[in-house]
């Protein structure tokens, strides 16, 4: 019999537009597709709780879809090189076909999986991204660190190419031994918190295209106007689908030619990548090297009442509520809690970045870290430090008539417009006549904000003075 080649999914678990996937196939000989679970390798940033959930959905989606193309998915737990060898030595592979690894340790593994499964070759296609990090320099030949001119660079790079259908059928190799998803126990099961998670999402390639349509056809058309309105499905909703490459960028790029700002979130996906690549401790340490000074306060009663979404500051609270619910956040409401979390109540920005890690089911090491680097000021092309978002001024502004608050934070139903960014703000008889008593029925604010302002500006200032 022919002897196979390994086909090595990670991220990018699809059919339609897979490079790695495309690159087995030209080889003529059978295709083995394997996806290894890896929560050992040393450094490694194993699935937050969320992701493993859509993992789960998601291995099952494409493992029926292989399973009819003619190639049943292979999954085994363990190390990266130590799995990936024994599937060489087991199938008798002659080559190894992936998807180019942009996280620092996963980079770090693939090393260690070239090491252990020579002479066979190793060959990995880009699969996440328009371009290889290492394509878009600058005219000096580095690496950007501001996001528009590398906008700009991407842009003008040439046209990118289009994608390439799902194959027809996958000629698979001679039956291997596979762990049962089921037994990997990626679902919760004591307590189950993913009802919320089942009805908002659809994991896998179906739901993602199906939602690239829907995007494509009642929303890219008022994506502008609507993207900042938590109140409204006015985001793709693509981000988890894109977390684990059920869809590629070449996709969404070319299926959103008529609205460039929409394009322009794609381009951010690829910055972050960008600077991951080329600065491999952005999810551990500062970017700017001054912030490792920066005077962070330990308040673990502050950090569990943002994470539990009980500030008692609202657009804070109903974030952090649809974050538990829906595995999801809105991008504005994003940027509120993190400021919230590094500036007003000055906790370290990794303690949200793992936050976000876990509960997240479009969990990126890159768009995360690059993210609250951002909003701490301390990242590239950084918010500059004295930008301290008010929550009730962006509140009244992205959430004008109260409707993403009171969904995520029923307590405050019953209040008028005028003060459900700020209970505080109302007469008592109003918040009488609403239900709510401060402290009791919705919490007082966990810091005032004025007062929290204030002091991240001083620690911000004496920062940059210091540098």
């Amino acid at each position: 019999m022919t002897a196979p080649v390994l086909l090595w999914l990670r991220r990018e678990l699809r059919l339609t537009d897979n490079p790695a996937l495309r690159a087995a196939l030209a080889t003529g000989r059978p295709v083995i597709p394997v996806f290894v679970l890896d929560d050992e390798t040393p450094g490694a940033w194993a699935p937050g709780g969320a992701s493993r959930w859509w993992l789960h959905h998601s291995l099952a989606a494409l493992g029926a879809d292989l399973v009819r193309l003619g190639a049943p998915l292979v999954l085994r737990r363990g190390r990266l090189d130590f799995e990936i060898a024994r599937l060489v030595a087991e199938t008798g592979a002659v080559e190894v076909h992936a998807g180019t690894p942009t996280e620092p340790w996963a980079r770090a593994a693939y090393r260690t999986v070239i090491d252990a499964i020579a002479p066979v070759k190793l060959r990995c296609t880009m699969t996440a991204l328009l371009h290889h990090p290492d394509e878009i320099r600058t005219q000096a030949g580095t690496p950007y660190g501001v996001f528009t001119p590398f906008g700009r660079a991407v842009r003008a790079h040439g046209p990118i190419a289009l994608p390439e259908p799902a194959p027809a059928d996958i000629p698979g190799g001679a039956a291997v031994a596979s762990d049962d998803l089921e037994s990997w126990g990626l679902l919760p099961a004591a307590p189950d918190w993913a009802g919320g998670l089942r009805t908002a999402w659809s994991p896998g390639e179906a739901g993602a295209q199906a939602r690239l349509r829907e995007f494509v056809a009642e929303g890219l058309d008022q994506y502008r106007a609507r993207r900042d309105l938590p109140g409204t499905d006015g985001t793709s909703r693509l981000s988890p689908f894109f977390a684990w490459g059920e869809i590629s960028p070449r996709q969404v790029w070319h299926s959103s030619a008529a609205c460039e700002k929409f394009r322009d979130e794609v381009l951010w996906r690829e910055f972050a990548a960008h600077l991951l690549w080329h600065n491999p401790t952005l999810p551990d340490a500062p970017l700017r090297a001054e912030f490792a000074a920066m005077p962070w306060r330990d308040d673990q009663a502050g950090l569990r009442a943002w994470q539990r979404g009980q500030t008692g500051i609202p657009i804070v609270d109903a974030g952090m509520r649809q974050l538990w619910h829906t595995g999801w956040m809105h991008n504005r409401v994003r940027m509120i809690v993190a400021s919230f979390l590094v500036k007003h109540l000055m906790l370290p920005w990794q303690l949200g970045e793992a936050w976000f890690w876990d509960t997240l089911v479009d969990a990126d090491l890159a768009q995360n870290a690059a993210s609250w680097q951002w909003v701490a000021g301390s990242g590239a092309d950084a918010a500059p430090y004295f930008r301290v978002f008010n929550p009730v001024l962006q509140g009244r502004k992205f959430d004008p008539d109260g409707a993403y608050v009171r969904r995520y934070v029923p307590e405050l139903a019953l209040l008028p417009d005028s003060v459900v960014h700020a209970p505080w703000e109302a007469p008592a008889l109003v918040r009488e006549a609403a239900g709510i008593r401060l402290g009791a029925t919705y919490p007082a604010p966990v810091v005032e904000l004025a007062a929290g302002r204030d002091r991240a500006l001083q620690a911000f200032a004496a920062l940059r003075k210091v540098a």
